[in-house]
């Protein structure tokens, strides 16, 4: 019983701002009575017609969720897992040579420092309007996190190790994949968590432009057919994906790296070991 209120305690205290200001902006807006900033329980109510309005047969999911929502989704997924895929592996192969890092790193402060959004027309002509161009546009600009963030992590191996290392002649693969990469994987998931939410922020961008589907184009297109209370519904369910998202990564970064004993120490002080 007394877990359970501290639970609820601790919830309000966390929310309480968030609580606060929905409040705040529930009367302001059914005071001012703006188009442009409906109230939340208008944002609430048009958000469960647009997204739970369908038959029980489909848990009560509307066509939309399965028409845009899910889709996106996928391309979210989809785009994030080849950038960490390929972000680590160019990462650990940059971290661990300290030539090919000074030939490469103009080039890479350039490349990252391309704003994503201005190089869809790019994408467009040379991809098309498929899922290929946001793809690319979702990978190019989720990569580069990932990317500094694992050469930050290699290079910080302990000296010791890679001495004791080259006296036991370990493997080069065994060393890399045992030593190199654990070590690294706490600075390797912090630049995932980042890569993740510039994955959505990117999709939204993409679907926005030459397509029929998706969050982003339902986003646009309600606010262009001036219907601002879908538009807001739609904001909602990105932030409300967003913080599902980061909390799901931090949730597996926890137990992947519960063997850490730093971050054993916080997760037992958290939990109130």
């Amino acid at each position: 019983m007394s877990r359970t209120v501290d639970a609820l305690k601790s919830f309000l205290l966390k929310w309480s701002l968030v609580l606060a200001l929905v409040v705040v902006w529930e009367l302001a807006a059914s005071a001012g009575e703006s188009p442009f900033f409906p109230p939340p329980t208008e944002i609430l109510s048009q958000a469960v017609e647009v997204f739970f309005s369908g038959p029980a047969g489909s848990l009560f999911l509307a066509d939309t969720v399965f028409d845009d929502v899910l889709p996106s989704l996928g391309r979210v997924f989809g785009s994030w897992a080849i950038a960490v895929v390929l972000g680590v592996a160019v990462g650990t192969a940059l971290g661990r040579s300290q030539k090919a890092l000074d030939y490469t790193g103009p080039l890479l402060s350039f490349m990252r420092a391309v704003p994503p959004p201005a190089l869809i027309p790019v994408f467009l002509v040379l991809f098309g309007i498929d899922n290929t161009m946001k793809i690319v546009t979702i990978v190019f600009g989720s990569i580069w996190p990932i990317i500094l963030n694992t050469v930050d992590g290699v290079r910080s191996v302990n000296p010791l190790q890679q001495e004791t290392a080259r006296s036991f002649r370990t493997p080069r693969h065994y060393w890399v994949t045992m030593v190199v990469l654990p070590a690294a994987m706490p600075k390797i998931f912090a630049g995932m968590r980042l890569s993740l939410s510039l994955a959505l922020i990117l999709m939204v961008i993409s679907e926005m432009v030459g397509v029929t589907s998706g969050i982003g184009f339902q986003l646009i297109y309600a606010q262009q057919s001036y219907e601002f209370t879908t538009m807001w519904a739609w904001i909602v369910l990105l932030g409300i994906l967003g913080y599902g998202l980061n909390a799901l990564l931090l949730a597996v970064e926890r137990r992947v790296l519960s063997w850490q004993p730093t971050r054993g120490t916080a997760d037992a002080k958290t939990t109130g070991a």
